[in-house]
């Protein structure tokens, strides 16, 4: 699934309750893309609730070539990184979302892209760390936070820390796409967990 700008909803299980996952960054200069995960207890190399998208080679071609004419632009590295993550080639992605970053490395979300194929490849350690470098980018980045939280529930089974991640997105943007998510998987999780913490509750 591909939009112009944040991608994610809740759809699936969490813990025998409604809170599956849609998990990328913003993208406004290349286009998005987003992975469905039916939130097993451990990060999925393949998401069963979508297809992933056929890779263009013409198109991957035809930003390699920009990438090797502009060694100093960020943005066919983006593209290229969101082409094979599409595709759930997270190696590839990983390749490019890097040399990205080595261009731009101040751009939190393609560090959290990055993050994100980390986790799709069951390395949920190399995902969180890549999320710190995104929040010491950019403290207020929510996208980052609602992944940190996902990955620390499903690939750390740290119920506690996700739930502190969540209410934290809560806290700086309840309005927000990414605060309604992050408050229905803290009541769906506080249902299930009354004991959790993370904060006092989902704000209004």
């Amino acid at each position: 699934m591909k939009l112009e700008s944040l991608v994610f909803a809740v759809a699936g299980m969490f813990l025998g309750l409604v809170a599956g996952w849609l998990i990328g960054s913003q993208r406004p200069a290349a286009p998005g893309a987003a992975v469905v995960q039916n939130a097993p207890p451990m990060p999925a190399a393949a998401p069963a609730a979508s297809s992933p998208a056929a890779l263009d080679e013409a198109e991957a071609a035809r930003y390699k070539a920009l990438a090797d004419r502009q060694p100093g632009d960020a943005a066919p590295r983006v593209s290229l990184g969101n082409l094979y993550f599409d595709a759930e080639r997270y190696d590839e992605a990983v390749q490019w979302y890097q040399e990205a970053l080595d261009v731009d490395p101040d751009n939190a979300d393609v560090s959290t892209d990055l993050g994100v194929s980390y986790y799709y490849l069951n390395q949920p350690d190399r995902a969180l760390a890549q999320f710190e470098r995104s929040l010491a980018i950019d403290p207020s980045h929510t996208k980052t936070m609602l992944n940190e939280g996902i990955v620390l529930a499903f690939g750390k089974q740290d119920l506690d820390g996700a739930a502190r991640a969540w209410q934290r997105v809560v806290d700086l943007a309840p309005q927000s796409p990414e605060g309604q998510a992050a408050r229905r998987a803290l009541d769906s999780m506080r249902s299930a967990h009354p004991t959790l913490g993370g904060g006092t509750g989902s704000a209004n």
